[in-house]
């Protein structure tokens, strides 16, 4: 009789013949950053995540390193806000503050910044608005200032996720007449009209004070639209694609995965750790045990990283730290 039970005996043969394997390598941690001063406050749908201002930062960042995550996803929360979000490309933004701060003090921290500007609008939407619909083509215009001022204030990569057609071709012509050729570009290549979405707006006060963004993010049901999404960013030079959310839509994830040998992200979003985390406060389920399945699960799918808010605990389990 065959038996597949005799490699499942023990840890140590579990181990050895494991095909997926998480690391803490995979991780790139999101952060919220809010402009302001004395700023540390706990985002009640997410329990564990936090805003931050620039003064309050060190603390988060030295057990950053110190648990070995190497890469950040920044997202700034301005004080003020406008019609076109301008404030996502002036020298002395909240994110440009930040990449400075943190290359300065903490240079082995590897920063990826978010290109969008929900977080910066004064309606929420991503982009401009004509008619009260976002315009393609005017908010490539200021995709392309955001993007040379992140790169100038010394961003290690961007990624543009307001699913704008031509999103990552703008940025990056762009960028090489800026004298930024080597800017690697992670796009949020398949992202989705989610209702996991929702803890993230109450993080980044980036809801839509009307209407949702149906029209711009792709609809939950089509798989065949992924790839097409897909294929544009790969021939308009991206370096990395996203699959966003993660959870939901590892089918998806392992399509691509099929197609490219482009690294793979997935966005394990907010709404998938909140979930997680109250069925766990209940006890309903064990929370630790199923936060790593799930992300081993990505692993498994084809992510090659994984943007998650749960990196700072997953990085303790992972070296036997809790």
């Amino acid at each position: 009789m065959i038996r597949p039970r005799r490699l499942r005996k023990n840890e140590a043969i579990r181990s050895m013949v494991s095909e997926t394997q998480l690391s803490v390598n995979d991780f790139i941690l999101p952060l919220f950053i809010e402009e302001g001063e004395g700023i540390k406050k706990e985002i009640p749908s997410m329990p564990g995540i936090n805003r931050f201002s620039l003064d309050q930062l060190d603390a988060e960042l030295k057990e950053i390193v110190d648990l070995g995550i190497p890469s950040l996803m920044l997202f700034g929360i301005p004080k003020n806000k406008d019609a076109e979000g301008s404030h996502s490309w002036q020298d002395n933004g909240i994110v440009q503050q930040s990449i400075r701060y943190i290359k300065e003090n903490y240079p082995s921290l590897y920063l990826i910044a978010d290109v969008c500007f929900c977080e910066y609008t004064d309606h929420g939407h991503c982009g401009v608005l004509v008619n009260d619909q976002v315009d393609n083509d005017l908010t490539l215009t200021n995709l392309e200032k955001q993007s040379v001022s992140l790169a100038k204030a010394g961003a290690d990569m961007l990624a543009p996720s307001g699913m704008m057609d031509g999103m990552v071709g703008a940025m990056r012509d762009a960028l090489d007449l800026d004298g930024h050729s080597d800017m690697p570009i992670m796009s949020y290549a398949v992202k989705y009209a989610s209702a996991y979405y929702g803890p993230f707006r109450d993080a980044a006060d980036s809801a839509p004070t009307f209407g949702d963004r149906h029209a711009y993010q792709m609809d939950p049901a089509n798989r065949k639209e992924a790839l097409k999404e897909a294929d544009l960013d790969v021939d308009e030079g991206a370096d990395i694609l996203m699959v966003k959310p993660a959870l939901s839509y590892l089918d998806i994830l392992r399509d691509l995965r099929e197609r490219y040998t482009l690294p793979l992200a997935a966005y394990n979003v907010s709404g998938e750790y909140a979930m997680l985390k109250a069925a766990a406060a209940k006890g309903w389920i064990d929370g630790e045990k199923l936060m790593i399945e799930k992300l081993i699960c990505m692993k498994r799918a084809g992510a090659d990283l994984i943007l998650t808010y749960h990196a700072k605990e997953a990085a303790e389990i992972l070296q036997g730290k809790i």
